[in-house]
């Protein structure tokens, strides 16, 4: 999905914060099984950083907070992971904006290395997450170069603005109560956590088919319209990590073990998402 390169992309609230330092990935990572790792944790949220070590911040130390600099374009977006993160966060805004009423924006924070939050240690090792006692999406970038050298398209622009969508979906249902309406049940293919972050990936294919239509001050649309290559490359990373794919790179598929949902479940309501947009993201109703 690529922005429009005239488009203004300069009105982002994003902020960095951190102290530098991959904590874990890249050459720290190496075989299948610790990508498969990052990529449950990049899309999901998951904090398996036990199973890749690293740590947060070290004692005493305090995380440095700057604003995202030089993203000024949709050119600087489509050739920067951070500038694309801070831009998509102005056309999430303004999406969410038309569905709301009383829509408050999330605070985005990009990852540098690690910081603490009010939900744990952000980190490339924890994966990006929504943390609801601060309304904050936290994402680490350094995730996206690990996984295009693994899987290339798969990781690609589209793929990144999904995971930063599906985190929007937790701020909505924060906001709205659904995460209040529905607590944390156990897991399981039927439990209110898959159904939660099932329609989190729903909310987050609504935003895609959506997403071309914003437009900065002067008219320019911040988005092209998504591509059907991309939205394969979105729907192949919505099965990647589904929790039945991700066990069978173990040996064992347990559906009672379940925590998001599976490659079939993230796939369909991805594309119901898209198709028909929020009105169609009641997973809550019958068999998810």
């Amino acid at each position: 999905m690529t922005f429009n390169r005239d488009a203004d992309v300069s009105g982002s609230t994003a902020r960095k914060r951190g102290r530098g330092g991959l904590i874990a990935g890249g050459a720290g990572v190496a075989g299948l099984g610790g990508i498969a790792i990052l990529l449950l944790q990049m899309f999901t949220g998951a904090d398996l950083s036990g199973l890749l070590g690293g740590g947060g911040l070290g004692g005493g130390q305090q995380a440095e907070e700057t604003v995202i600099a030089n993203c000024d374009t949709g050119a600087d977006a489509n050739t920067n992971d951070e500038c694309r993160l801070a831009a998509a966060q102005l056309v999430l805004d303004d999406f969410w904006g038309t569905q709301l009423d009383r829509y408050r924006a999330p605070e985005l924070i990009i990852v540098d290395g690690a910081t603490s939050s009010a939900c744990g240690t952000a980190s490339n090792a924890t994966g990006p997450f929504y943390c609801p006692p601060e309304e904050a999406v936290y994402i680490d970038p350094t995730f996206f170069e690990v996984l295009r050298q693994q899987f290339g398209d798969e990781a690609g622009p589209l793929a990144q603005l999904y995971v930063l969508a599906h985190e929007w979906g937790h701020h909505i249902q924060q906001i709205t109560g659904i995460m209040e309406r529905y607590p944390n049940n156990g897991s399981g293919p039927e439990s209110n956590g898959v159904r939660i972050e099932l329609q989190a990936d729903c909310f987050a294919g609504a935003w895609v088919a959506d997403a071309a239509k914003s437009k900065d001050a002067s008219g320019t649309a911040y988005l092209k319209e998504p591509t059907e290559a991309q939205i394969r490359d979105a729907l192949e990373a919505a099965a990647t990590v589904g929790d039945d794919n991700i066990q069978s790179q173990s040996g064992q598929v347990n559906p009672e073990s379940w925590t998001h949902g599976s490659s079939e479940q993230r796939q369909r309501w991805f594309a119901t998402g898209y198709q028909n947009g929020v009105g169609a993201c009641d997973t809550f109703a019958g068999t998810p």
